[in-house]
């Protein structure tokens, strides 16, 4: 009998985990996909929810693709239960499952809202399919719609923004001093309130909500402070944790709560040896640091996955650790943080309100550990300035004598990044001991499209290509 390895969960993880099983048995072994929703990016509901595209586009893999991998998908179920010394698990509908090799990829669930009016139609989290169809039903109609967001972290403002290109009309609340708290100091989510301030978003910081009330459709949001917003949609955005309720009692080791998690080492196995972990629900090696952490972020799901993938195929490959990063686009500024970037000690920081202007470097040593930025894309995607500094973390690269050409050249990161050859480390090195292989499920089978934008375009794709 072919080894039998059961994926828990549809995102990135999974998925890329399939694909890697798949990159290294040649489709020995047996897989089977359980998956409450069809397999389909979170990153991508944005792009939905703005209009740029349709919803079969957030979706990651349809019958056709799984069917090529040789993959039985059980789309629409979701597991019970887990009986690890059996190999067994409990579906909902009461069916049962065998395993030889079992991946959790089950990701994260927004926490509610524990306040009178939160279970209203029209106050939501924004997380999910459902929850984005749910949420564009409740404003269809609505020639300018006014949307009430409670809470502002990273997943939230990406939501914020979608709404933002639609033209909403839009306010935030936090319960923190400022917006993005996990994601911006004090300095820089002053540039980027300032900035939300001139794009008409309503923004409401150090206060919370006591309540939520309706007539008709209408909803009247009443904040602790005494203010009352008036809302077509509430979207609540309080935070996620793993989901990991199903796996207690199980056999497998497991912090519930925030952050939670499931505890993983550097093949992405759990406690029990045949049972890994991976993306959001697992609490993994950090890069740099002796420490596990849950990184709820795409790039962290898909290493995840993909380690997970390479062992469950009998591969011996390690993960080095993952880099807390994020990197948004707040309606217009954007903004990034990377690795330790709440150390306090050792900065070199350079800020201009008015230009909208924000970079800070953290240092250990000569050793950039942390890094926040804000600025216009002309000063910081269109510079490229935002991915070498995020190579040199992943490289954990000694700056050397280039730390005080830094201090007095904030702008100039491109002659330290090559001189210490941070782009040379960053091409030799691979995950999986082998170069990534392109991901085979495309829209319809459309293959990636390049649009022809001037010869400057050309001459690039065609020498990539070549």
């Amino acid at each position: 009998m072919p080894n039998h390895n059961v994926i828990i969960g549809g995102g990135p993880a999974a998925t890329n985990a399939i694909e890697t099983i798949r990159q290294f048995d040649g489709g020995d072994s047996k897989i089977t996909l359980i998956s409450d929703e069809p397999a389909h990016s979170r990153m991508a509901l944005p792009y939905w929810l703005s209009g740029q595209v349709v919803r079969e586009h957030t979706h990651t893999g349809d019958d056709g693709y799984f069917g090529n991998l040789g993959v039985e998908t059980r789309i629409g179920e979701h597991v019970e239960k887990i009986d690890a010394k059996g190999k067994k698990l409990t579906l909902s509908g009461g069916s049962s499952l065998e395993f030889d090799q079992l991946l959790i990829a089950t990701g994260s669930a927004p926490i509610g809202l524990p306040i009178p009016g939160a279970d209203l139609d029209g106050v939501q989290p924004l997380w999910s399919l459902a929850h984005t169809q749910s949420a564009l039903d409740a404003v269809d109609g609505v020639a300018k719609p006014r949307v009430v967001m409670i809470g502002s972290g990273f997943i939230g403002f990406i939501m914020l923004n979608a709404m933002h290109k639609r033209g909403w009309q839009l306010a935030v609340v936090e319960r923190e001093a400022h917006v993005l708290p996990r994601m911006l100091n004090a300095q820089a989510a002053d540039i980027a309130q300032k900035w939300l301030g001139r794009q008409g978003v309503d923004l409401h910081c150090g206060t919370t909500v006591s309540g939520i009330t309706a007539s008709g459709k209408a909803k009247t949001v009443e904040l602790a402070d005494g203010t009352k917003l008036e809302a077509d949609l509430v979207i609540v955005a309080t935070g996620v944790q793993p989901n990991v309720g199903f796996v207690a009692s199980s056999g497998v080791d497991v912090e519930e709560g925030v952050p939670g998690g499931i505890p993983v080492n550097d093949r992405m196995q759990t406690n029990v040896s045949y049972i890994f972990a991976a993306g959001d629900v697992a609490k993994g090696p950090v890069l740099g640091s002796d420490e596990k952490a849950v990184h709820a972020i795409q790039p962290t799901a898909v290493d995840h996955g993909r380690i997970a993938g390479a062992n469950m195929a009998g591969q011996s490959i390690t993960y080095p650790g993952s880099l807390s990063m994020n990197i948004l686009d707040v309606c217009g500024l954007q903004c990034a943080s990377f690795g330790d970037w709440t150390d306090t000690g050792d900065t070199m920081t350079i800020a201009n309100a008015e230009g909208f202007i924000y970079r800070s470097l953290i240092w250990t040593g000569d050793h950039i550990t942390g890094a926040v930025f804000a600025g216009r894309p002309t000063d910081m995607g269109m510079l490229t300035d935002v991915g070498m500094v995020k190579g040199i973390l992943q490289t954990n690269t000694a700056m050397g004598p280039w730390k005080q050409f830094l201090a007095e050249n904030p702008f100039d990161i491109r002659r330290p990044y090559v001189a210490t050859k941070v782009a040379q480390k960053l091409a030799g090195s691979t995950l999986l001991g082998r170069p990534a292989a392109t991901r085979q499920f495309q829209f319809k089978g459309a293959g990636a499209a390049s649009p022809a934008v001037g010869k400057s375009h050309d001459l690039y794709v065609s020498t990539k290509q070549g």
